[in-house]
């Protein structure tokens, strides 16, 4: 009953701040009377909110441009984690458009969606991706190319980094920044989770989306860690295989480290 009660109580405040934000959040894309980042931190902020979520962050945003953020994947909840305290946008999958909620809250802050399996579009998507880094955007790339489990990092694309080298060639910039950024889900209800429970937090592969938010709404109590680390110049010369092994190897490290000695819950 009390889960049930918990269910019913968040989604309502998810639909309440969904009704007030959203028409801000447009006006605000029309106008530009404001950033758009300023309501959609709020809006992220509130649906953590709704899933009893903690967040705590080690390091901080780069402030070199253009910036291209190489972070590990665990869930659809790491865009509002990111999402609720850093002036980021996202780089996601492309089915991801049509889902309820999570498709129009990427729409409105104009989320790049890619097709992975279809190389045809592979060049456009990275040249759109360049093009927003060259404008300032700091954008967010998984690079794993699907979720992990949460108890480890899986092998990151190095085909993915292909819009840093589309910005380079196209003349967008002569060098952009890559920083590596780690998300771990490290307690539940204050309790630091071992490898066995840790899972419960990953959404993973193509399990349906309603059943695993149903149960981040009904438990509650978790707390989620974002570790930056530092930037790493990526010009005409650079080799994306290489960048790709050494953003993973830094995102692991930093993964690790939040997972063994995680921040105490508050």
């Amino acid at each position: 009953m009390i889960k049930k009660l918990r269910i019913f109580l968040a989604l309502g405040l998810v639909v309440i701040s969904s009704l007030v934000l959203v028409p801000l959040q447009i006006l605000s894309m029309k106008t530009g009377l404001w950033p758009e980042t300023v309501i959609l931190k709020i809006w992220h902020g509130m649906i953590l909110k709704a899933l009893g979520m903690r967040v705590h962050v080690k390091g901080a945003l780069a402030k070199q441009r253009p910036l291209l953020i190489a972070a590990n994947h665990i869930s659809w909840t790491d865009i509002m984690v990111l999402g609720s305290f850093a002036d980021v946008k996202f780089i996601a999958r492309a089915d991801m458009e049509g889902w309820p909620l999570i498709g129009m809250l990427s729409k409105l802050q104009r989320t790049v969606f890619i097709e992975r399996e279809r190389k045809r579009t592979s060049g456009d998507q990275a040249s759109e991706i360049g093009r927003r880094m060259a404008n300032g955007d700091a954008m967010v790339l998984f690079a794993e190319g699907s979720t992990g489990d949460g108890n480890s990092v899986l092998p990151f694309k190095s085909t993915l980094f292909g819009a840093a080298s589309m910005a380079i060639s196209e003349g967008a910039a002569e060098q952009v920044f890559i920083q590596p950024v780690a998300i771990a889900y490290t307690r539940l209800h204050g309790f630091p989770m071992g490898r066995r429970h840790r899972p419960m937090s990953a959404w993973i592969g193509d399990q349906d989306l309603m059943p695993h938010l149903k149960v981040l709404l009904a438990e509650g109590g978790l707390d989620a860690e974002v570790h930056f680390g530092e930037p790493v110049p990526f010009s005409k010369g650079s080799n994306r295989k290489e960048t790709a092994r050494l953003m993973e190897a830094r995102v692991r490290e930093m993964m690790q480290a939040a997972l063994a000695d995680p921040a105490p819950s508050r």
